[in-house]
């Protein structure tokens, strides 16, 4: 993108101003909020203790342990329908190792990032925010609301990658549906009308979270593909005669 910095914007004063009135504001707000507001940031605390939501990703091992004699539940925990049971805290600790490695990889790629369009930066938004989506310990039908909106901006530009990530997506979402709130008293229960929209669910949206990372690297810092001109292979015909 010429003349823009690799955050999307234009490089120069402006975009400079605009980054340190932004983190101005937000540490101004924090500090009001700090001094007027009891316990304004214990939501920050409060997350150490969530365990592995029943919608979640990171549920789906449990889906399968369930048919081979898992005796764990789903109840209200936390404010939220948690697994509760044997195994549930490990999944949990990888789920949090899996959202900092997660964070390192999208370090790594924009490190590494070489080639960008004005899409980059639409695509990057839609990559991260699925890939911390599939690594919460906590999924909320609202997070489709959020991925297909952030698909959709991405359709935008034609120059997007993330084309095939969208129609995962879409697909994502009748089972979402059916998942909650049709179906989520089967969920809990893990009654097999439930388990299956749930595991397709989240099947898709795994699926896509891969398909976003590989084709962000593949055209921003993956190697660049060199199309074979039509003049020497017709060299290597007329040789080959």
């Amino acid at each position: 993108m010429a003349g823009a910095d690799r955050a999307g914007r234009p490089r120069g004063r402006r975009t400079r101003d605009a980054v340190l009135a932004v983190a101005g504001s937000a540490l101004a707000l924090g500090f009001v909020f700090a001094v007027t507001m009891n316990g304004a940031f214990s939501f920050l605390g409060f997350q150490e203790s969530r365990g592995v939501e029943v919608e979640s990703v990171g549920a789906l091992p449990f889906e399968a342990a369930r048919l081979l004699g898992w005796h764990g539940h789903a109840a209200m925990n936390y404010g939220s329908v948690e697994l509760l049971g044997g195994g549930v805290a490990l999944v949990g600790g990888l789920m949090v190792g899996l959202s900092a490695g997660a964070f390192g990889w999208l370090l790594l790629w924009r490190a590494r990032a070489r080639r960008w369009t004005e899409a980059t930066p639409l695509d990057a938004a839609l990559t991260a925010l699925l890939l911390f989506v599939v690594t919460s310990r906590v999924i909320s039908p609202q997070y489709l609301v959020w991925l297909v909106g952030l698909a959709a901006v991405c359709l935008t530009s034609g120059r997007t990658t993330q084309r095939p990530v969208a129609w995962l997506l879409l697909a994502a979402c009748p089972f979402t549906f059916l998942e909650f709130p049709l179906l989520f008293a089967d969920v809990m229960a893990f009654r097999p009308l439930g388990s299956v929209a749930l595991v397709v669910r989240n099947l898709l949206l795994l699926a896509a979270a891969l398909l976003s990372c590989r084709r962000l690297w593949r055209e921003t810092a993956g190697p660049v593909r060199t199309p074979v001109s039509a003049a020497p292979r017709a060299d290597r015909l007329a040789t080959a005669r």
